[in-house]
């Protein structure tokens, strides 16, 4: 990811997606505007879940499967560290 522009919680983000799915790549490499479904990262369903999971833990909130918003909430690292911003307990 590069330093400019991004946020404590994107870069905070970041190495928790890193971490939870064992990704081969830095911190500085997550490009905070590209999607995290499908490409470049390759993610899938799964990893959304995985990712949802680790947020819950991690912030004190679920981001629910079924949510309405999840297209939207998990669109970029971007729309997450928003969505994570807006809603943590932690």
């Amino acid at each position: 990811m590069n330093s400019d522009g991004a946020t404590p919680v994107e870069r905070e983000l970041a190495t928790l997606i890193i971490a939870a799915l064992r990704l081969p790549i830095s911190v500085d490499d997550f490009d905070a505007a590209a999607p995290l479904y499908g490409e470049p990262l390759g993610l899938d369903s799964i990893d959304m879940l995985e990712i949802a999971l680790a947020v819950s833990k991690r912030y004190g909130f679920e981001i629910r499967s079924e949510e309405v918003e999840n297209e939207r909430i998990f669109a970029s690292l971007r729309d997450l560290a928003r969505h994570v911003e807006a809603h943590r307990t932690v």
